[in-house]
């Protein structure tokens, strides 16, 4: 096979199906081959419920797992909705799907119902699908297999040439999906970001058996099936990047005002909030406390097109800041976290838990590096968290299993950790130092 035509996958260094290249970690030398072409061609984009009647026809005929990918607009457009669903199977081929055109997947879903699905970072892309109707009964996320095998480059394009040996196009990652019509060379990179999937799972499943895994992996995928959507934030202006650096409520009041203008502005027009007004402007303004919108809009970060577009809107929101009495200032800092407070503050508010989680985290790094897994895929930072905050009373195993448990820890990973643990902090117990 030459370099310049690979869309029939026959011959070369990995041919799909092959298994992996070299071992987790290991250079292959024979060097990677581009992956320039599907193998049958870039498909047509799907956008007509005829169209995609067919398709749920054809996945359904077809056979084996179902890889899918989602492509969003981030940086462009408001939320984080799906612009392009890919899907490949054996005996159907590759799907481009446009969910402006066909924004019910639900048929495509009951007929994928017994199907697994192959996801990279599902945890990315779930969100998105399941706005479509499109929701996963059994996954195998191949980014989170990669992290339990233990290769250090999890991205899709590293792990499809150090497992499969082929290359990856990488130019419109980033690119505006909400662009109507889409380009024929996007359509193409977004084909073969699914070309590979099913042999990139295939080759997985024999590391992760082969490395006594694969029961980790179906435990985490079901996590991820099973994981709630996270509640919506208290404040979610207080992450306004720069935030940092205002340091009067009156200052804090200017960036809540300006946010929530923000979002509105931006979820009306369908825009990427920071593409109406960005971050750095906000701070500014909080900062500089203007008393005027003569003042407001001379700031050097409120004379781009969109901060002048829409600059009514700046000045009503500041005079709000402006008018708003001191007992209705937001306080300098949010509401503490349900949970123990950040790690670096333990030494301070309690030196004997600074302690405890020193000493678990000891383990947990010491395990990772045993089992190849990075430390947190092994126990989650949370759950470390936890349980060194308020850990059991006595720590013996039984009582260190239910309690990692109890803040979510998987089967596999309580096996591994439960005495460790307990005895590193029977240890801090025995030295005086709990």
């Amino acid at each position: 096979m030459t370099t310049d035509r690979v869309a029939g996958h026959a011959e070369g260094p990995a041919a799909p199906g092959a298994g992996p290249r070299a071992a987790p970690g290991q250079p292959d030398t024979a060097g990677p081959v581009p992956l320039l072409e599907p193998r049958e061609g870039t498909p047509a984009l799907i956008s007509t419920p005829a169209d995609l009647a067919q398709v749920v026809t054809e996945f359904a005929a077809g056979d084996g797992p179902v890889a899918v990918d989602a492509e969003r607009a981030s940086g462009y457009r408001y939320g984080q909705r799906a612009f392009l669903v890919q899907l490949r199977r054996g005996g159907a081929g590759t799907a481009l799907i446009d969910p402006v055109g066909c924004p019910d997947l639900s048929a495509l879903d009951h007929a994928l119902a017994d199907s697994e699905m192959i996801l990279h970072a599902a945890s990315q892309d779930l969100p998105c699908l399941a706005d479509l109707g499109l929701r996963p009964r059994r996954l195998f996320d191949t980014e989170l297999a990669g992290r339990l095998l233990g290769y250090p480059r999890v991205g899709l394009g590293p792990l499809v040439e150090t497992v499969l040996g082929w290359t990856l196009e990488k130019g419109h990652a980033a690119v505006d999906w909400s662009t109507r019509p889409l380009p024929a060379d996007w359509l193409r990179y977004a084909a073969l970001d699914v070309e590979l999937l099913i042999e990139l799972r295939t080759a997985l499943v024999a590391d992760l058996a082969g490395q006594g895994k694969a029961e980790w992996a179906r435990q985490e995928f079901a996590a991820l099936l099973a994981a709630k959507p996270a509640p919506p934030r208290a404040d979610p202006w207080r992450r306004t990047s720069g935030i940092h650096r205002v340091h009067t409520q009156r200052g804090l009041a200017v960036v809540r005002e300006l946010w929530l203008e923000r979002d509105k502005l931006a979820q009306r027009r369908d825009l990427s909030p920071g593409r109406v007004l960005p971050d750095a402007a906000i701070i500014e303004a909080a900062r500089a406390l203007p008393g005027t919108s003569e003042e407001l809009l001379a700031l050097p970060a409120f004379k781009g097109r969109g901060a002048r577009r829409y600059a009514a809107g700046w000045v009503r929101a500041a005079e709000r800041a402006g008018r708003q009495p001191e007992r209705s200032l937001p306080a300098p800092s949010a509401s503490p976290p349900e949970g123990p407070p950040p790690a670096h503050r333990w030494q301070d508010k309690d030196p004997v838990a600074a302690r405890r989680l020193a000493a678990v985290r000891t383990v947990v790094a010491a395990l990772a590096d045993e089992h190849s897994v990075p430390a947190e895929n092994l126990l989650a930072p949370d759950v470390v968290r936890r349980l060194a905050w308020r850990p059991p009373d006595p720590p013996g195993p039984g009582e260190v299993e239910r309690a990692l448990a109890s803040h979510g820890a998987r089967p596999w990973q309580v096996t591994l950790a439960a005495m460790p643990i307990s005895r590193a902090l029977m240890r801090l117990i025995e030295k005086g130092e709990e």
